[in-house]
């Protein structure tokens, strides 16, 4: 390697470090309160619509939910309002939760 190559690629990451340095940060994601944080996070059955599984009918499995178009893609004011199109939850489902007595017995 050539010094001028070793001069340009050190100029070139001295640059980077110093741009920042100088640029302003990016102010950190907001912390949840205290109880959100404190509870237990379980996994959630999530279509990929977005919504619970709770929201999909247990029969026809479509979703129940509403989603918001904002007017500014369909040039009104306001937002409207329409029924979710997803065809049906396709996630994981939830493993229903059983008692089970010990098997040891008091001896």
């Amino acid at each position: 390697m050539d010094p001028v190559s070793l001069v340009v690629g050190a100029a070139i990451a001295l640059g980077g470090v110093m741009i920042g340095r100088l640029l302003p940060r990016r102010s950190p994601a907001p912390h949840p309160p205290p109880a959100v944080a404190a509870a237990p996070r379980t996994p959630q059955p999530i279509c990929g619509c977005g919504h619970h599984l709770v929201f999909h009918d247990q029969e026809s499995k479509l979703c129940q939910a509403q989603v918001v178009i904002p007017g500014r893609w369909v040039g009104q004011s306001g937002g409207t309002y329409r029924q979710c199109m997803c065809q049906g939850y396709r996630g994981p489902m939830p493993v229903d939760e059983y008692y089970a007595p010990d098997i040891l017995g008091d001896s």
